[in-house]
């Protein structure tokens, strides 16, 4: 071990001048690969064990940060991991609303303070870093990471990015633009992503290309990162799309001549995972070449995925033959070294044990009940403007709830949960005496660049399904009958006063939702239409985007909302449909008549939409907030 003279180990000393001192001590491996553990990520699907807690993943993070002290120069690792939603991967942790909703919220605000509690409870884990926001404008609803944006308006997402002050903490007065920032050890390094134009990809196809200019790639695109930028974020995730034909991973002028240098960022620049392989066809051929093209691209670090001793002979054949200069080299390695610094982790390597109370506190479930609530979007109250079906009696003699998504918690999250592509079922625990099991298998993968390793987890959850939230907020007379899909001997009752039906889409992440019918799945429509025909019915709908609801079924029912992917917190929807607090959701994105129209977005495009952005209808005024 060097002596504890070393300038990089004292505390006091200026960040550059530590990084300098160290990056001066290292040797070519060292800064390549061989420093034994330098990044950790983790992997969706993945855990120490099932059911692992908090604490649990604290002792594993806390085990490889003991290795990775163990190394010559002892440099701590960045421990990330996907917290996009709350720290979703993680059992007994708060599930707040996707992007999505909490863009029809317009309240930075909330989702600043959304980011706080988040950092919270992804430290009670030893977790240093979130692989979050995703500051996407997303242009087409047929994406299927649609839900992971704010909105279709630049100027939204630019507002929600305040969760970026949440996460790291507010830099103060005067300090320098692009340079991280993070405010102590109750707060995570963020991750801004996907750099640049994911969301604006030809008919929204996943990993595709933005065929846009670059003064429209710029003002659309590239303005939200500017706002992240100037709060200090210290990392930027590149998108795996291309740019009027060039992959991202790839464009030296998009990632090192515009936001190194036009922009000023001071951070570290990092690959999305496997990334590099996507750079040749067939997938994964001529990889030293894909090495070659990324890192001298700008890519700090590789997320390299099962590909980690050939990327580390391919880095250091690369950086001996001077086909990646040592300059390239050096420029990585300092700003990886600066995040680490600015972190703390050299002060502070282990995890704070005194966090885990927080982990899914009640404070935390209220702040996402509030979400939940300011999200809801109303998109139609009765069929005679003077008779609004909403809000519903509580005291009510006898009501139905029907629908594939009323009682499941699964699809209520959506994607990103418990696992990478979302699933069904009790997949978070209804209360902490009654503990769902369930299994993964954990997966390490690794990736390297200053020694990446990294790995992705998942666990369980606190949760109320909508189901669980109408049967605690009604009345002690009301009769509730459920059936997933109704009967006829039930719908021939007379006796409803009126039925609550949701419906919407399954899980899904990334390309797994692409869609280009963006139909209501499940038959969603014959249940509505089936339930509406004989009761004054409300429809929820649970979904990350706009779907396709054709004229005759929105005739047919009383009351519409746009509930998007809502989390473990039913209890927020019953907040509003019963009236403890009216609506003040507005559409981020709109809400197209029928797929031929799309793309449909609310400055380039005039054909009548079936709901404008920024719609939304309230109980007491009945009017819109368009």
């Amino acid at each position: 071990m060097e002596s504890s003279s070393c300038i990089y180990k004292d505390p006091n000393s200026p960040i550059e001048a530590r990084v300098k001192d160290l990056l001066s001590r290292m040797t070519l491996k060292e800064k390549l690969v061989d420093y034994l553990v330098g990044s950790v990520m983790n992997a969706g699907g993945s855990a120490p064990f099932p059911n692992a807690k908090s604490s649990d993943w604290a002792d594993m993070v806390d085990w490889f940060q003991k290795l990775a002290l163990q190394s010559r120069l002892g440099i701590p690792i960045i421990y990330g991991i996907d917290a996009v939603h709350g720290n979703n991967g993680v059992y007994g942790t708060t599930i707040f609303p996707h992007n999505v909703g909490l863009g029809a919220t317009r309240d930075a605000d909330l989702v600043r303070r959304i980011g706080v509690a988040t950092a919270l409870e992804v430290r009670a884990c030893g977790i240093q870093y979130t692989f979050a926001p995703c500051v996407a404008v997303c242009r087409d609803p047929r994406w299927g990471r649609c839900y992971e944006s704010y909105s279709e308006d630049t100027n939204i997402v630019r507002e929600m990015a305040s969760i970026v002050t949440g996460l790291q903490g507010q830099p103060p007065e005067g300090h320098p633009n692009g340079y991280p920032f993070l405010a102590g050890r109750n707060n995570v390094i963020a991750c801004a992503k996907h750099f640049v134009g994911d969301g604006g990809t030809h008919k929204g196809l996943n990993e595709g290309d933005t065929i846009l200019s670059y003064e429209d790639l710029e003002r659309i695109h590239m303005a939200p990162y500017l706002d992240c930028i100037s709060q200090g974020v210290g990392t930027i995730m590149v998108s795996y799309s291309s740019w009027n034909g060039r992959q991202l991973h790839a464009h030296h002028f998009l990632l090192t001549e515009v936001l190194k240098d036009k922009l000023g960022f001071k951070g570290f620049v990092i690959s999305d995972w496997e990334a590099l392989d996507r750079l040749s066809k067939p997938l994964g051929s001529n990889y030293r070449h894909c090495v070659s093209t990324a890192v001298n691209a700008g890519i700090d670090m590789v997320m390299v995925g099962q590909k980690h001793r050939e990327f580390m002979k391919d880095l250091i054949f690369l950086a001996e033959s001077g086909e990646i200069p040592m300059t390239r080299i050096d420029d990585a390695v300092e700003r990886i070294l600066r995040v680490k610094f600015v972190a703390g982790l050299f002060e502070y390597p282990f995890a704070d044990r005194s966090l885990l109370d927080v982990v899914g506190c009640k404070l935390h479930r209220e702040l996402a009940r509030e979400a939940v609530h300011k999200s809801l979007v109303l998109l139609k109250n009765g069929k005679d403007p003077k008779k609004p079906l909403l809000p519903l009696d509580r005291s009510a003699k006898k009501i139905l709830v029907a629908g594939t998504h009323a009682d499941d918690l699964g699809y209520q999250c959506g994607g990103w949960t418990i696992a990478w592509n979302g699933m069904s079922g009790r997949i978070t625990i209804v209360d902490f005496d009654h503990l769902l099991e369930y299994s993964w298998v954990a997966k390490i993968a690794f990736a390297s660049f200053s020694g990446c390793v990294c790995l992705w987890v998942s666990g369980c959850d606190v949760g109320t399904t909508i189901l669980d939230a109408i049967k605690e907020a009604i009345g002690e007379e009301t009769e509730v009958i459920y059936e997933k899909i109704p009967s006829p001997d039930t719908l021939a009752s007379q006796d409803f006063s009126f039925a609550i039906v949701a419906v919407g889409e399954d899980p899904y992440a990334e390309f797994t939702g692409d869609n280009s019918e963006l139909p209501i799945p499940f038959n969603g429509a014959g249940i509505i239409s089936s339930v509406a025909d004989k009761i004054p019915t409300l429809v929820i709908l649970i979904s990350g985007r706009p779907l396709v609801i054709e004229p005759w079924l929105l005739e047919k029912i009383d009351g519409l909302i746009a509930a998007w992917l809502p989390g473990t917190e039913g209890k927020g929807i019953t907040d509003v449909i019963f009236g403890d607090y009216d609506f003040s959701g507005r559409l981020p994105v709109t809400w197209f008549r029928k797929v031929e129209q799309l793309p449909m977005n609310f400055k380039d495009n005039s054909d009548e939409p079936l709901f404008p952005l920024g719609f939304g209808l309230t109980c007491k005024a009945g009017n819109s907030f368009d």
